[in-house]
């Protein structure tokens, strides 16, 4: 994924242009400190104290230039106007977030309103067209079933696999259609750009399994995939870029 938003980020911006980039449910940080290393000003927002402190942890850890590039505040995704007035980001990122918000239009809103004109909205989603499949390729049919009939459905650590932070703590999550999101991006004035699957060949592979020696294929693949009717609609999740107009 994070090629895929560096390529949304150089079609956009000129090359060297140091962001501004808000990162909205940051968690430990990775996506943050990556691109602060890029020359990026971020500002994180994690409303987890244990996350934080894990990022605060892997900041301290930098060179002084890149940690003077990141701020990072405790809050929640959904009081940005409190903190930033609208248009002071040329970047905004909520991946993993939406899963766990029960009214998913308001916050994308607020996060629209972040941007500058011509900024880039960036959204990591559970992929509500294909919920079935983790659970159906792991042969728990009664939630494979049960999954067709619902785009909010709990994960259990039996059957979630290699699913992040929902699957390994069986919390119940929700799951996004790109139809919807596509209708809510453009009533929100960032329309949907470009969309990508993630995890479309890896997505049951447990957390603790080795590396294969054949990484590089396997990463060559997922990237294909992702890019590719019809395996793309199918993936675990899906990565969706919207342009504020």
């Amino acid at each position: 994924m994070a090629r895929q938003l560096d390529e949304q980020i150089a079609g956009r911006f000129p090359v060297g242009q140091r962001l501004r980039v808000l990162d909205v449910g940051m968690g430990q940080g990775t996506q943050a400190l990556r691109l602060a290393r890029a020359g990026h000003r971020v500002t994180g927002v994690e409303q987890n104290p244990r996350m934080i402190a894990v990022a605060r942890q892997a900041l301290s850890g930098e060179p002084e230039g890149i940690r003077e590039r990141v701020r990072i505040i405790e809050g929640d995704g959904r009081d940005t106007g409190v903190h930033f007035l609208p248009g002071s980001f040329d970047v905004v990122l909520c991946h993993g977030v939406l899963m766990y918000v029960d009214e998913p239009d308001p916050l994308l809103a607020g996060l629209a309103r972040m941007l500058a004109p011509g900024g880039l909205l960036s959204l990591l989603v559970r992929n509500g067209d294909a919920p079935a499949m983790r659970p159906g390729l792991s042969g728990d049919w009664h939630t494979a079933l049960a999954s067709f009939d619902t785009t909010a459905y709990p994960l259990t650590p039996d059957s979630a696999g290699a699913g992040g932070p929902a699957s390994r703590l069986g919390l119940a999550v929700r799951a996004d259609r790109l139809a919807a999101l596509t209708a809510t991006l453009a009533g929100i004035g960032a329309p949907l750009h470009a969309w990508y699957g993630v995890r479309v060949f890896t997505d049951t592979a447990p957390d603790e399994a080795p590396l294969p020696a054949d990484l590089e294929h396997l990463l060559a693949a997922e990237e294909r995939a992702g890019r590719t009717d019809p395996y793309r609609g199918v993936a675990a999740l899906l990565h969706l870029c919207g342009v504020r107009g």
